[in-house]
């Protein structure tokens, strides 16, 4: 039988030349393609402008795509295009074929989880000065900005690991790094998703501060990378033993025939601060809110974090690697509230998907959050279990393994799974060994919106705390 053709899928009814634009909103487009998924089935079309896309909400079959990269499948070159007209530094994220394969051995070599975890004490440093924090806001009794200080907290671990820099943007309530990072965030999944590239015939305010933004962090890196250079020159040991991202992706680039340079080394670093930062800060704002939700799993994960690390700032990675409940909760909540629910993609070459022949060129609309929320695959799919991770859970089997992808598949998959779960850790040692959670919640004390940006996170969220009696803070 052959293949069938793109035109013979179901799919929402658009308007002549905008097509269904108007239906999606870059906020909360993901949520419009999980309902049409269940509307329409696991693979559908939608039109956005002149453009065809082929949704795909089918576990199986988006394994089947995830692995079929870097060869068969690419991110959107509208996004690779976004940054390049921004004069941006790319890095693994944005880098395709040959490029990707060069710059990949690298930055494994710089997230292997020995090197993560000799970096655990300096982790530890900031998941101290985040406590001390939340302890005066608990002793005075008032709200805590908890979205806010996450970010906080994410981009003082990410400076640290990927510079040595010690930013203290804990204490300091904010930074400029920070601010540029936030900004080009926005800017680059706002750019990606509009219909027409209107920034280059009207340049607002917000575009504006965009090329600003990207200026400021394309000058704050580079001066990382001089400044690592400049120490590794200094010391030549540090080839061998690096004590920071920064100095292995140099150590690493440097050697005989890796075919990579600064700027690349330079595109790495960005990536994984604006990557690193969103993901992981949303990632455990959503946790946090779930657990004050869910009293008995709350119980639970304090009592293992008081049993097993009795001091943070001297947590060991045994220590770390232990809390098996807590990593579970993480597990579980990026089960619900996954960072990234769906990855876009655009096929290299023809290709047949789930009988459906997609032409050079396609874009692919990868569903996450579909099956992995389906009670045909988990029991009580939609609620909060974090047992279901352990051993024998229904999170561990095969299928729920192949449906449950928080860190994509493949060989693209993240190459910080270890760290994004080593800071999580951490976070959470901190809340849940020194306080007790009274309340996370949105401002409207509603559930909190999912708003779409470079990931997908809660509305703002603030959260009340009571200090333990007990506990003494050893601050930074």
């Amino acid at each position: 039988m052959p293949d069938r053709l793109i035109a013979t899928l179901p799919g929402p009814r658009g308007l002549p030349l905008l097509g269904s634009a108007l239906q999606l909103h870059p906020r909360t487009i993901h949520r419009t393609m999980e309902a049409w998924s269940r509307q329409y089935g696991p693979m559908f079309r939608v039109r956005l402008g002149a453009r065809t896309a082929v949704v795909l909400a089918d576990p199986d079959a988006i394994g089947s795509v995830l692995r079929d990269r870097p060869d068969g499948f690419r991110r959107p070159a509208v996004t690779a295009d976004v940054t390049r007209e921004l004069g941006g530094l790319p890095g693994l994220t944005l880098a395709e074929g040959d490029d990707w394969r060069r710059q990949r051995r690298m930055v494994m070599q710089a997230f292997a989880p020995g090197f993560v975890k000799a970096y655990l004490p300096r982790l530890a440093q900031v998941g101290v000065r985040l406590a001390a924090r939340w302890q005066q806001a608990a002793v005075a009794g008032g709200p805590i900005p908890l979205s806010a200080d996450l970010k906080r907290y994410a981009v003082d671990v990410v400076a640290g690991l990927a510079f040595g820099a010690d930013v203290d943007t804990v204490n300091a309530g904010t930074s400029d790094l920070q601010d540029h990072i936030d900004t080009v965030l926005a800017g680059v999944a706002r750019r990606s998703l509009a219909p027409l590239p209107y920034w280059r015939w009207l340049p607002l305010p917000a575009e504006r501060r965009l090329r600003a933004s990207v200026t400021a962090l394309q000058a704050a890196i580079d001066g990382f990378v001089a400044s690592g250079r400049a120490a590794m020159a200094a010391d030549p040991a540090l080839r061998a033993r690096p004590t920071n991202l920064l100095q292995a992706l140099i150590a690493a680039a440097d050697a005989a025939g890796s075919g990579l340079g600064d700027a690349e080394v330079a595109g790495n670093v960005a990536t994984m601060l604006m990557a690193g930062e969103d993901t992981t800060a949303s990632a455990l704002a959503w946790l946090a809110w779930l657990l004050a939700r869910h009293p008995a799993a709350l119980r639970r994960a304090q009592d293992e974090v008081r049993a097993k690390v009795p001091d943070l700032a001297s947590i060991t990675p045994a220590q770390a690697d232990a809390l098996d409940y807590v990593e579970a909760c993480a597990l579980e909540a990026m089960r619900l509230k996954p960072p990234a629910p769906f990855i876009p993609l655009q096929a290299l070459r023809a290709t047949e998907v789930l009988g459906v022949t997609l032409p050079p060129g396609t874009l692919l609309w990868c569903v996450l959050r579909h099956a992995s929320v389906d009670d045909a695959l988990l029991t009580c799919a939609a609620g909060f279990q974090p047992e279901r991770w352990l051993p024998g859970g229904d999170a561990t089997t095969a299928p729920a393994r192949q449906a449950i992808l928080p860190f994509g598949a493949g060989a693209r998959a993240c190459p910080g799974r270890y760290l994004a779960l080593l800071e999580m850790k951490v976070a959470l040692v901190a809340l849940l060994g020194q306080f007790d959670l009274d309340s996370v919640a949105a401002a409207d004390g509603a559930e909190p919106a999912e708003v779409l940006g470079f990931v997908m996170a809660p509305a703002p969220l603030t959260m009340v705390l009571r200090p333990r009696a007990a506990k003494r803070l050893n601050a930074a």
